[in-house]
């Protein structure tokens, strides 16, 4: 089977023959359909990321396909069982073997590049809204980077808990794609003084911050008082330094959140969360958005795509092609 492997950070990355293995205790092997891409990857692939897989290995956080075998001993989803997982790594190949305890039954109506877009951006944004910010109905939420993989998920998630939305993104083109997920307000990121701006529609009662840096500061300084700021990521680049003295004037908290972290030391917690998605999404709640779909051999596209923010939503990797 072929598969992206990383033998070293400074040497590119070579789509490799790699040789089948059979699942062990506690494993399924899944058929790869698809594999959702992050910007976790492109980190992981530097030796940047903060929860590193020893080299050699093969990058791909979430996937989805089939149960083609199950380990001795494991109790799983039958053989054959559409399913879509949090890997941590081995998305980007053609088979893997994976812990079936991590493995979900998806929807006939779910199609296998949904399902791999599906785990982390949506899983990151219901928790972190609903578990650590408490978002009520009738708050204003605010989303950075508001048209990417997980900001998107935010925008649609905020409307689905009552919350009035105001998504900041950039460009006109990821300001539309924002608006057709739901949200009430856009400000284009490029032109706008955000601060000002935020302030000028009320401020935010919780702000679900992707970008960092300048953003980040700008946010903060709009924030109602006992205002939540979730840290979810930093893709613009630079981590914020905050003055203390900032958030007691008003109360604010700032809240961090890693989503793969729940797997650790409170995995139940993933799970109801995306058992609630999965029926949010039959019942027509959430539409995800892939705006890229490509072979395995194109994968490098794929995260140049992501590396220089030019995709909306999520971009999907094919592993396998239907039967």
């Amino acid at each position: 089977m072929r598969a992206l492997l990383i033998t070293s950070f400074d040497a590119a990355p070579q789509l490799s023959a790699l040789q089948d293995r059979l699942p062990g205790q506690g494993e399924v092997r899944v058929r790869i359909m698809a594999c959702g891409l992050n910007f976790a990857d492109l980190l992981m692939m530097q030796g940047r990321y903060q929860d590193m897989p020893s080299l050699p290995f093969t990058p791909g956080l979430e996937l989805s396909g089939v149960i083609e075998a199950i380990g001795p001993e494991t109790g799983s989803l039958p053989v054959g069982t559409r399913v879509a997982l949090f890997s941590g790594q081995g998305g980007l190949a053609e088979t893997g073997c994976f812990p079936a305890e991590r493995c979900f039954a998806i929807p006939d109506s779910m199609s296998f590049e949904t399902a791999a877009a599906f785990p982390i951006a949506y899983g990151t944004s219901h928790l972190a809204l609903t578990r650590r910010a408490n978002l009520a109905a009738g708050e204003t939420l605010v989303v950075t980077g508001a048209a990417g993989g997980v900001g998107l998920t935010a925008v649609e998630i905020g409307k689905a808990l009552g919350a009035r939305v105001i998504a900041v993104a950039r460009g006109a083109d990821k300001l539309a794609v924002a608006q057709a997920a739901g949200a009430d307000h856009v400000i284009d990121s490029d032109r706008a003084d955000l601060k000002a701006e935020l302030r000028a529609l009320g401020g935010a009662d919780v702000v679900y911050e992707t970008v960092g840096g300048d953003q980040f500061t700008a946010t903060l300084g709009a924030m109602r008082p006992e205002g939540r700021i979730l840290a979810i990521g930093f893709a613009g680049g630079t981590v914020p330094q905050i003055a203390a003295n900032h958030l007691l004037v008003k109360n604010v908290s700032v809240i961090g959140f890693y989503w793969g972290g729940y797997l650790k030391f409170q995995p139940a917690a993933l799970t109801e969360s995306l058992s609630t998605l999965v029926d949010w999404f039959e019942a027509g709640r959430l539409k995800p958005h892939v705006s890229h779909v490509l072979p395995l051999d194109r994968v490098m596209e794929g995260l140049a795509l992501l590396r220089d923010r030019k995709s909306t939503g999520k971009v999907v990797v094919r592993c396998n092609q239907e039967p």
